[in-house]
């Protein structure tokens, strides 16, 4: 018998350099998506929503094993791409063909305090699009509330069943700087001050003061604090209801003291339970106002309809809904610059897309060149 059948014969003619470098490259492009779809996926930071934590130019990369890759619904997709073709328009994927999505196996969970990436829920930060859950809008943010919580904001300390969450060290809030003058670039060099993006100019007084709205650490307002340059420096109070979640048409000033207590603010929010899998709620205006869209947009739910304070289910009133998955409330570190959960609900756990893992490299993209101290940062 011939045990060499897989050995090359003398008469078959070598692969020509086309051949080989088409092969390389289909090599690499199936490693590549393989990697990234179970292993690990690049990121970059374009926001400064999780300042000073995660800075615009970070590029890390996310685990996807530890909470467990999710298959795919739209599998007719070209390699290495997100929503469109690179450099156009055009739609990468096709839904020819939908298939039901599963999560394999993780080696964790999502728990508080994680920092994690996931696929924005609402349409209105899709691009108005209605994409495939895994091809929305990547999203990063601090997770502040697991499945089964009660979650609160009390004068901007986060609570999860009433104990204090710690606060992440570099986390950011807005103030109001009074300073006797316009600030020099070294100043603003010094704490990394970019305009637009960290500080605005609000006022210019007769006598040449200026009020700026600044970012800041708590560290870096106590250091302006003591700078004979600056007159004051206090922290923005945003404890009025400024359009936080939730909305929805039972949530107005036309309604009763019930209703007028959900309209939150920004650093006074909830008491807000957070929905878990196979926890049952009674339907009410007040229930219907918290949960009736996550009800009707996220729970795989067919045909849903709310109309007149009442929950229709396949053309049934309902009285009683049970969650079919989990859900998470996620916040930004830079807490009074963040669209997040506050604004627009809950992220559905089959949204999830990994844990932010550590910083591969960081570019200050406002000239500052690379940041060599954030490389091979881990993420905390």
């Amino acid at each position: 018998m011939n045990w060499q059948f897989w050995k090359k014969s003398h008469g078959s003619s070598p692969k020509s350099k086309t051949r080989e470098w088409v092969d390389a490259i289909v090599f690499a492009v199936v490693a590549a998506t393989l990697i990234r779809w179970l292993i690990m996926e690049a990121y970059t930071i374009p926001t400064p929503s999780m300042e000073n934590s995660l800075l615009v130019g970070d590029f890390l990369f996310v685990s996807k094993f530890h909470y467990g890759t999710r298959t795919t619904s739209t599998p007719l997709q070209v390699p290495l791409t997100h929503q469109k073709i690179w450099f156009t328009e055009i739609p990468s994927y096709l839904e020819w063909i939908k298939l039901p999505q599963y999560r394999l196996p993780g080696i964790s969970h999502v728990k508080r305090e994680d920092v994690v990436v996931f696929n924005v829920p609402p349409r209105e930060l899709n691009e108005g699009i209605d994409y495939p859950v895994d091809l929305k809008t990547n999203y990063i943010k601090r997770c502040v509330g697991v499945p089964g919580d009660i979650l609160q904001v009390k004068d901007k300390q986060v609570l999860a069943n009433g104990t204090a969450l710690s606060t992440p060290p570099d986390m950011q809030y807005s103030y109001i700087v009074t300073a006797k003058g316009p600030f020099s670039d070294r100043i603003l060099d010094k704490y990394n001050l970019t305009p637009d993006e960290d500080f605005r100019e609000q006022i210019a007084n007769q006598d040449g003061s200026r009020v700026y709205s600044m970012f800041l650490t708590s560290k870096v307002a106590d250091e302006l604090r003591q700078s004979p340059f600056v007159k004051s420096v206090e922290i923005e109070k945003r404890d009025r209801p400024d359009g936080a979640f939730p909305y929805s048409s039972y949530n107005g000033w036309t309604g009763g003291a019930q209703l007028k207590s959900l309209l939150w603010s920004t650093d006074d929010f909830g008491p807000l339970w957070i929905p878990k899998k196979g926890s049952t709620i009674n339907i009410n205006d007040s229930t219907l106002a918290l949960y009736g869209n996550t009800i009707k947009l996220y729970d795989h739910n067919d045909d849903v309809k709310i109309e007149d304070s009442k929950l229709i289910i396949d053309g049934k009133e309902v009285t009683q809904y049970t969650f079919k998955q989990d859900y998470y409330f996620m916040m930004g570190d830079n807490r009074h610059n963040s669209l997040d959960s506050r604004f627009w609900g809950f992220v559905p756990e089959d949204h999830i897309v990994g844990k932010a893992f550590f910083i591969w490299l960081s570019v200050d993209k406002n000239g500052g060149g690379i940041r060599w101290r954030r490389f091979f940062k881990l993420i905390r």
